[in-house]
């Protein structure tokens, strides 16, 4: 089975490609693209970045970090539909805990509809929010997906900038621009 080349998760079926590399959907692919653009800048100044993030407030609850990466993980189905997902949230420890247990609730009450999918995946999800309820990281380090984001998070605002540089641009010298690549 296939690695995704942005996110690590295991891809059964489908997915996109890119180069050498396969992507869990076009927001990964789309999201490694930002984060190659996002590993130009410097290591220091993205550790700054990092260090900003982890040890600011919960864009959540606005209570006291660290703040890192969280997952919760949720799972519905209905007869032959399943759909399951992991959603990487940043914030503080309690409000993801907040979040893997509702995650828990929801998978515990629409996950085991499907067959056979529902079956199989609802304990599957709620025994992942489970374990990250439990884990514990060293509260003194941020996570490399803390890291990841940050980068992705720059990368994307360099993007847009250029954008912006190139909506303001005069007319001919945005012709003279494009004939320059």
């Amino acid at each position: 089975m296939a690695k995704c080349g942005y996110c690590g998760s295991t891809i059964i079926m489908g997915g996109e490609r890119a180069d050498n590399q396969r992507f869990c959907n076009n927001r990964c692919r789309q999201n490694a693209y930002i984060l190659s653009v996002g590993q130009q800048f410097p290591p220091d100044m993205v550790d700054r970045q990092v260090e900003e993030v982890f040890h600011g407030n919960c864009p959540k609850c606005h209570g006291l970090g660290p703040v890192d990466v969280h997952k919760v993980h949720r799972v519905w189905s209905l007869i032959a539909l399943t759909s399951w997902s992991s959603t990487p949230h940043v914030c503080c420890r309690s409000c993801a805990t907040k979040g893997q247990l509702g995650g828990i609730l929801f998978s515990l009450f629409l996950g085991w509809w499907g067959f056979p999918w529902g079956v199989v995946l609802t304990p599957v999800q709620i025994g992942r929010n489970i374990a990250g309820m439990f884990r514990r990281r060293d509260p003194s380090q941020p996570s490399a997906e803390l890291r990841r984001l940050v980068q992705v998070n720059l990368g994307l605002q360099l993007l847009q900038k250029s954008q912006q540089d190139a909506a303001k641009a005069p007319p001919g010298e945005l012709n003279i621009r494009k004939k320059n690549l």
